[in-house]
Parts: C-alpha cells; structure tokens; sequence
C-alpha cells in the first residue's frame, strides 16, 4: 500500500488523504512532524539522509521528520519514526507548529503544517541505513554557521525549522 499523508487546512483539520508523492508533486498541504533532540551539552542530533530517498538524498536535517498516518497521534507517530530511523526512544514533547512551503527539487514541494517535538537524551543512535546515512551531534551555533556559509548541505525545511527552534528556545531562556 502507497504511503498516505494527511492533508490540512491552515488550522490543522484534516481535509482527507492523498498518496505522498502526489502531495509533494502538487505542493498541498499537508500534517508532519520534525523532531529536535539535544544531548547533555545542549548539542543537537542531526542526521544525514540515506542516498537512496527520493528526494534531499544526502543532505543534513534534523534528528527526525514525517508525517503522521491516518488516525494516528503525533505522539505515537513521532515515537514511531523516531524508533524506526533512530532507533531511539526518548521523551519528547510538542514544542509550536508553523506552516511552511519549499521546493525541495526534482519538482517537488514540501507544504506542510509542521509539528515541532523537542526532547533530551544522551542515547546513541542506532540509525536504519535505509533512512539515515549518518549523524552527528554539534552545537545551535555551529550549525547555524554552517548553514550559513554551506545551505546546500542542509534540507530546505531543516534551514527553515533550525530557524524557527532557535527562537523559540531563545525565547524560552528569556521568560
């Protein structure tokens, strides 16, 4: 069976499914999830994704990121993929949601009414090769100057979602 996602309007209620790659070859929004998860010394897990996707082979993202399926929760569908790429299970919680939109090539647009997770642990990845070519921790700002000096390297919703998790983290040190 064809991966579905769960299309949205701009307040988050479903409007129905649609088969994924149809959704991104048509640009419609749709529900997903990215995941931040920080280590100890405050440093971000990042992974790189396999050769073999579809789209954004190669390139730098955050710790996780998909979409949730037909009736499924985020918290269940964030614990999921977190497992089945990682191969962590930690706790994480619902952190602000955005909607954004970008070309990620090859005719393909990501839409998507993002849910953002944040969590904490020191566990070592255990990565699937099938989604992940490797990973690697580094600091906020480290990552922020690579970005800015190398955007290539990163997905176009990860240089969006880095953006939006850091003032909303920055956000919180000043409350």
């Amino acid at each position: 069976m064809e991966e579905q996602v769960v299309l949205v309007n701009t307040k988050d209620e479903p409007q129905g499914l649609m088969e994924k790659m149809e959704a991104h070859e048509k640009g419609v929004l749709h529900r997903a999830f990215s995941i931040f998860i920080f280590n100890n010394k405050n440093e971000l897990l990042l992974q790189q994704r396999a050769l073999s996707k579809y789209h954004t082979p190669g390139l730098w993202t955050n710790t996780c990121c998909s979409h949730p399926r037909e009736n499924e929760s985020l918290e269940a569908a964030t614990s999921r993929r977190l497992k089945e790429e990682m191969g962590m299970q930690c706790e994480i919680n619902h952190a602000f949601s955005f909607i954004y939109k970008a070309d990620v090539g090859q005719g393909l647009t990501e839409h998507e009414f993002d849910h953002v997770f944040i969590g904490h642990s020191d566990e070592l990845p255990v990565i699937n090769p099938g989604e992940v070519a490797s990973w690697r921790y580094a600091t906020m700002s480290e990552i922020s100057a690579d970005i800015a000096n190398h955007p290539e390297k990163y997905t176009a919703w990860f240089r969006i979602a880095f953006d939006e998790v850091d003032a909303h983290l920055k956000n919180l040190k000043t409350k």
